[in-house]
């Protein structure tokens, strides 16, 4: 089996495009073009550590440069884009900051969720994450971290693998093994050499995690990290999981990773009680 290493820089973008005459099919509205691209342009900004060139914008997008450019230069006067110190490379602006900052606000599974995170949290002192299914992957809606120094950093806005995830892998179970294979793409990526990357190993894991009631990550998306996840079952199937990620040098207490594990089914069971009411 082909593995695909995951890069959470650009990496290569696969583009199909189908060539037909323009008598088979109508044009696109101007408008609808130009909103495609810039949405497409701030994706793929959104995506990236580093500032891209307008040339390295140019080849993962294919479009033309010169309208390429014209758009860049509107999108940093807006300031949802920001160009480095010689003005060559270009990144996500502070915008695009105060538009999600608007979207987590106003979600109100994450406004109900405040409160159960903080006690899962006080409850274990380990940092806890509430997170949706978005496609193949998981979306990071909130985090409340550890006061251990030994911890992982909030993880908010950040888009991660179903798969690779004990927050995906909750979800994913609450699926049918054919509804998973239909929703993975089909090289499923690595990101650390632990990630499961074998459907037949994923869906074991998944059977694991439907009798278990919980999920269980060992290092498969951040080395020398275990992870436990419950579904907030207010809606079928789940959306939205909790979760508890915990250095391995603390897995090691049998007493503790248990504890944690059964905190984490107690508060998703609590949060997707009040959801049932509440959205």
């Amino acid at each position: 089996m082909n593995v695909v290493q995951y890069d959470e820089s650009v990496g290569t973008l696969e583009r199909r495009e189908e060539h037909v005459k323009a008598s088979e099919t109508p044009a696109a509205p101007a408008g609808v073009k130009s909103a495609d691209r810039t949405v497409e342009l701030l994706e793929l900004l959104a995506r990236t550590s580093e500032p891209l060139t307008l040339s390295e914008i140019q080849r993962e997008l294919s479009y033309p440069k010169s309208s390429l450019f014209v758009l860049l230069r509107t999108l940093v006067a807006r300031g949802w884009v920001e160009t480095d110190r010689r003005g060559t490379g270009y990144s996500i602006g502070v915008r695009a900051l105060l538009v999600g900052t608007s979207y987590l606000d106003r979600d109100p599974v994450i406004r109900a969720a405040t409160r159960v995170l903080e006690d899962l949290r006080a409850e274990v002192n380990e940092t806890v994450h509430l997170a949706r299914l978005d496609g193949s992957d998981v979306v990071y809606l909130a985090s409340r971290e550890s006061a251990h120094q030994l911890r992982l950093t909030s993880r908010v806005g950040r888009r991660l693998p179903a798969h690779a995830t004990s927050l995906g892998k909750a979800l994913l179970a609450q699926r049918t093994d054919e509804e998973v294979d239909a929703l993975l793409p089909a090289e499923l990526v690595a990101i650390t050499p632990k990630t499961l990357t074998d459907r037949d190993a994923l869906f074991a894991d998944l059977a694991g995690t439907r009798e278990r009631g919980y999920s269980i990550e060992r290092g498969e998306n951040t080395a020398g990290l275990g992870c436990f996840a419950a579904t907030l079952d207010y809606k079928h199937p789940a959306i939205e999981a909790i979760s508890c990620s915990v250095p391995s040098a603390r897995l090691a207490d049998a007493d503790h990773a248990t504890h944690v594990a059964e905190a984490v089914v107690r508060h998703a069971a609590e949060l997707g009680a009040i959801l049932r009411t509440a959205v």
